[in-house]
């Protein structure tokens, strides 16, 4: 039977990030996805002036009243970026009405050490409502330390210091806590995964290009999320996941496409369905 995830995310047209590369990566992988938009936006926040956002806050749960009545089931419930701290409350109630459904929570909260602007300190505390309902999250580093209420980190990460972070994100909930982009204090970068039921470490480098291209954490999270409805084990759907971003970027930054666009997925995602692999993950 065919899965199918509720995609909890906010719509961009123009720049290729959330639901807009959400829908065409899982749906590669043969997963259907069903989209519940959180904002509707002209554009994303990076790179293009002032942008139009509709919020969505009040059709959320309209959507969710509609699936049950018609009992449409899901395999996944997904969310990303939220526009209102009332939608962490449609989140969790989309959670509780298909429990048999994988909860992917991907906190989209900030980047680069700084929190985005539109998320308030409560929004970002009610984050963490939903993280403790999540059964995998996926946060980069600027969100894992807002998470945890500690400073973004001054220097790259030793192995012990990033362990002690991935175990103390999972005490919060979610059985799997996956970081991406931690600099490591032994050199290089990389993703780094924890799955709490089996006290399993791992990681997956990944080589650093110098641009930093909007929409790569969803692409990630997307890919990792299909991998494990499809079967994957954690590391080989953080592999799976990093070596498509990897491949994603670097073909990106050879054409040398605007940044603010976002990475040319359009000519990439022909790799996830031929299942490449570059990239070797190994124990943490």
């Amino acid at each position: 039977m065919q899965k199918r995830v509720a995609a909890i995310h906010d719509l961009s047209g123009v720049g290729r990030c959330s639901l807009s590369v959400i829908f065409p990566t899982l749906s590669v992988m043969g997963i259907q996805v069903c989209a519940v938009p959180t904002a509707l936006l002209s554009a994303h926040t990076n790179g293009f002036g002032d942008v139009v956002l509709k919020d969505m806050t009040s059709y959320i749960p309209e959507a969710l009243r509609h699936y049950i009545s018609q009992e449409i089931n899901f395999d996944c419930v997904y969310s990303g970026f939220l526009a209102s701290e009332e939608q962490v409350s449609h989140c969790l109630e989309f959670m509780d009405s298909f429990k048999g459904a994988l909860r992917v929570v991907d906190p989209v909260m900030g980047d680069g050490g700084k929190r985005y602007r539109t998320y308030t300190d409560e929004l970002c505390r009610r984050m963490g409502e939903l993280v403790a309902a999540a059964d995998i999250i996926t946060p980069n580093v600027t969100e894992a330390a807002i998470l945890l209420g500690m400073p973004y980190p001054a220097a790259p990460l030793t192995v012990g210091e990033l362990k002690k972070i991935l175990v103390k994100l999972s005490q919060k909930g979610p059985k799997i806590v996956v970081i991406t982009g931690a600099l490591m204090a032994d050199g290089g970068v990389c993703n780094a995964g924890y799955d709490s039921e089996h006290n399993a470490f791992w990681r997956v480098p990944y080589e650093m290009i110098p641009r930093s291209y909007p929409g790569t954490g969803d692409i990630f999270a997307s890919v990792l999320t299909g991998g494990i409805l499809l079967g994957d084990s954690l590391p080989i759907a953080m592999t799976r996941a990093t070596a498509f971003c990897e491949y994603a970027i670097k073909t990106t930054f050879g054409y040398g496409a605007p940044v603010r666009d976002g990475v040319m997925l359009e000519k990439c995602l022909p790799m996830l369905v031929e299942q490449r692999s570059f990239t070797e993950y190994v124990q943490l």
